[in-house]
């Protein structure tokens, strides 16, 4: 009995993760050869093997051939099917998933109301079959025009009430500030949809900043470089504007050198609002779970400190109150339980 099996065992919610990024690859293999795409590699190790990119760069063109298998609905409804499926394994009880719908409208002319009822067919799904409930996030990629981000913007709104939680933002973020999109912020802000946007990752402070003033972002995705600025992280110490941060993936994409290396304790030590996530999970060879093995190792957290931002996960999530206190006491009924279970208690 150990906190490895606390972990394992403990009940979890994401909100950074995206449903392209992660397609297994024996799917990537599959839709592949359904399509008659052709990949640098014919067999599953050969694809993980192609999933080790070496910059940022590097991996959005391998995210952007992942997303070209992906021609259908069927294909798009297959995807998110086997990932909640893998997030319930994972005793996940709930996930906002990005997915980027402008995509696969520009290069293959799929309608977006057929994608956002894929999407809500293998949601309805999981809520059935797994016992697990989801959010859409549909992301803005920054370059794109500000018309086509509006192209985003509109089907994000129709679905307000039939599954999207949120309006996000991707992509590359050098060159393509949070200011190119505003139009499409405040337009889905007018709508009352929220509004989250990844900022601070591999651009500094003032990416933030911009998501904050000009993309009126209710979280930030990833959000690290945010220690650059000390004006900045007292106003996200006030505001309690949670961070998603992804640990495997800021190592993977070199925005830190080693896992030990990250400001992961940082951030908490400053009295910012963390969450844990996982990104892209295959491609970043991790889970979620993996992501709390991994910095309870290197930081050295006790089942506390997990709890903490599991808790704050589930907090910052977008459900309804009622949902989230109900869900809340559930958690914290669990968490006792294993760590009785798991001779944990302090």
């Amino acid at each position: 009995m150990s906190l490895t099996d606390f972990i394992y065992a403990m009940p979890k919610v994401e909100l950074h993760v995206h449903l392209e990024g992660a397609v297994q690859p024996e799917t990537v293999l599959t839709l592949a050869r359904q399509h008659h795409i052709e990949l640098p590699a014919n067999d599953v190790e050969g694809i993980r093997r192609w999933y080790a990119f070496t910059d940022f760069p590097h991996f959005v063109r391998i995210y952007l051939k992942i997303s070209e298998c992906i021609r259908t609905p069927e294909d798009i409804e297959l995807i998110a099917r086997e990932f909640l499926a893998g997030q319930a394994r994972q005793n996940i009880r709930h996930t906002e998933f990005t997915y980027t719908p402008y995509t696969h409208y520009h290069f293959k002319g799929l309608d977006g109301g057929a994608q956002l009822a894929a999407l809500n067919r293998a949601r309805r799904w999981a809520e059935t079959e797994l016992g697990i409930t989801s959010g859409i996030i549909l992301d803005i990629s920054r370059n794109v025009t500000p018309e086509e981000g509006l192209w985003t913007a509109d089907l994000a709104i129709s679905g307000m009430n039939d599954g999207v939680v949120a309006l996000g933002l991707g992509g590359p973020e050098v060159g393509h500030p949070p200011e190119k999109h505003a139009v499409s912020f405040d337009r889905a802000a007018a709508a009352g949809l929220a509004c989250i946007l990844h900022a601070g990752e591999t651009a500094g402070a003032e990416s933030i900043w911009g998501a904050i003033r000009h993309g009126r972002t209710a979280r930030i995705g990833h959000g690290i470089r945010c220690l650059d600025d000390s004006a900045l992280v007292d106003y996200l110490r006030e505001t309690q504007i949670p961070l998603e941060v992804s640990p495997s993936s800021n190592v993977r994409l070199g925005v830190v050198p080693h896992l030990g290396d990250h400001p992961l304790p940082r951030l908490l030590a400053e009295g910012l609002y963390v969450t844990l996530n996982s990104d892209d999970p295959p491609m970043f060879d991790t889970t979620l779970t993996d992501e709390y093995l991994r910095v309870a190792e290197a930081f050295s957290f006790d089942a506390d400190a997990l709890i903490g931002l599991a808790l704050n996960g589930l907090r910052a999530s977008r459900l309804p109150e009622g949902h989230k206190q109900r869900l809340e006491a559930e958690f914290v009924s669990e968490f006792e339980r294993l760590k009785r279970t798991f001779s944990l208690v302090n």
